[in-house]
């Protein structure tokens, strides 16, 4: 398969320079090749006027190139120290000399405004802070041009606002930043210039003030720029999911949920808006019967199911879209049949009697791959060979099949491309028009506001305020969100 093929780009120094193209178009290929973890067929790589050869990440970084890759990798058992030094520890006779990494990690985190501390374990941290000692690690070891690829994926409004005054302060010192992303306003604000890959070669270079982010999404897809918009209501009388008084207590004694009660309707879309951090997760988690509650009950189609297994709830008709597709919802390492049967693995195709049946898995697969157009050379791949996006459609694809009555969806679009947005867009309104109940849960508020029927706000484990999605604003909600805003109190 040809991932990149006649690819040209000339990047300024003190420069942030975008890269944007579909899911599958050979943008992370691109930035493994100029980090050294693959090796290119042909071409050439110049670096400050040398032409340079790499043939591991360590040549890459001796030539002053570093990568944030999308999933961080970061040990969450050790300190931001550590994490920052692991790899290169700096020596002191036999021993490591913390003392100099703790001072020399200082002087970049206030040179650059990270507002990074050095002690603080690294799994007490949010995805912000953490995306943030991702690029003091890559500084540590002295790169001037740095990739981020998807940084703001993860992040609320408030944390991509506060990344990119850190890309400012890294560019005034001199840093070149090489940034990948799907999401075309954020690139039109933040970038110098903008190189559209499609299909594996470089189809333009332009500046942001040339163009709008309808241009780039035409010159990225060949389309113009769909919107979630959901024109007619299909919600009826008929009561899916009950979830009445739920409370959940974490293990350090806080109530992480408290007194959280909705309902959603066959053909009704409940959307859930907060900062990340406030709830979300253990809700979602409390649902499906992976997080004990304190209190409360959920009911499903008028049947208690509080105190069933997540696999007998899954079985009862309830579909998951996990908000981390590599942790949650697939084994990278196996094909993509196999992942397919995944949470299924009692549900028909994928079970023939009390056996597997592959060739039932085999035969669906192929189906989801052609309606969900996930790009793949064949069912037999493995997950990992996926760009994140073809991931994603993969695992919607899986928990639309087999008709659940209620879909859990976590972050759905989180990190795919206009294109393949709109296509799990379609599928959501077009289940919803044949009455799924969907729990939709994003970071993405245009989405939220418009796929939903019914939007809450959740701040601190509780439902603050319902707004109504068709006169909200993004920055209405934004508000509500952070507890500053409009909405009715619920």
């Amino acid at each position: 398969m040809v991932a990149n093929r006649d690819i040209g780009i000339t990047i300024e120094r003190g420069h942030v320079h975008a890269i944007v193209g579909e899911n599958g178009a050979g943008k992370s290929t691109l930035m493994k090749i100029l980090y050294g973890m693959i090796k290119p067929d042909e071409g050439e790589i110049i670096v400050d006027g040398e032409e340079r050869s790499f043939h591991s990440p360590a040549d890459a970084i001796a030539a002053g190139i570093g990568m944030v890759h999308q999933h961080f990798m970061l040990a969450d058992n050790l300190t931001v120290l550590e994490n920052v030094v692991l790899g290169s520890e700096p020596r002191k006779g036999l021993g490591l000399d913390f003392g100099k990494a703790r001072a020399r990690i200082k002087e970049i985190s206030d040179a650059y405004g990270l507002d990074v501390d050095p002690d603080v374990l690294l799994e007490d941290l949010g995805v912000g802070d953490r995306q943030r000692v991702e690029i003091l690690k890559v500084l540590y070891r002295g790169a001037k041009t740095l990739i981020l690829d998807e940084p703001t994926a993860v992040l609320v409004p408030q944390e991509v606002d506060e990344l990119f005054d850190n890309l400012r302060g890294l560019k005034s010192e001199g840093v070149t930043v090489i940034f990948i992303s799907h999401k075309l306003d954020e690139v039109l604000a933040v970038a110098d210039e903008i190189t559209v890959i499609r299909r594996g070669t470089t189809v333009a270079t332009v500046k942001p003030g040339e163009v709008t982010a309808r241009d780039l999404a035409e010159l990225m897809v060949g389309s113009e720029l769909p919107t979630p918009e959901t024109r007619e209501s299909t919600v009826t009388d008929q009561v899916v999911l009950q979830v009445e008084g739920l409370r959940v207590r974490i293990p350090d004694g806080r109530v992480v949920l408290d007194d959280i009660s909705f309902t959603i309707h066959s053909g009704e879309v409940v959307g859930i808006a907060g900062v990340e951090g406030n709830g979300q997760a253990e809700l979602v988690e409390a649902i499906m019967g992976m997080r004990p509650l304190e209190a409360g009950t959920v009911a499903l189609d008028g049947v208690d199911i509080t105190h069933e297994t997540t696999r007998d709830r899954r079985d009862a008709g309830i579909g998951y879209i996990p908000e981390d597709r590599q942790r949650q919802g697939l084994l990278l390492e196996a094909p993509l049949w196999e992942n397919r049967i995944l949470g299924h693995q009692t549900q028909e195709p994928n079970v023939n009697g009390p056996w597997i049946d592959r060739k039932g898995a085999r035969e669906d697969t192929k189906r989801i791959v052609a309606t969900f157009d996930v790009r793949t050379p064949g069912i037999d791949v493995t997950a990992s060979s996926l760009s994140g996006g073809n991931q994603q459609k993969l695992v919607v694809g899986r928990e639309m099949s087999g008709d659940p009555k209620v879909l859990i969806a976590a972050h759905p679009t989180r990190g795919v491309d206009v294109g393949a947005q709109a296509a799990i867009w379609d599928q959501l309104r077009a289940a919803r028009a044949s009455g799924l109940a969907v729990l939709l849960i994003s970071a993405d508020l245009d989405e939220l506001i418009g796929l939903s029927d019914t939007l809450k706000v959740i701040l601190r484990g509780r439902l603050v305020a319902d707004v109504d999605p068709a006169h909200v604003t993004p920055e209405e909600l934004g508000s509500a969100m952070t507890g500053a805003g409009p909405g009715e109190e619920g």
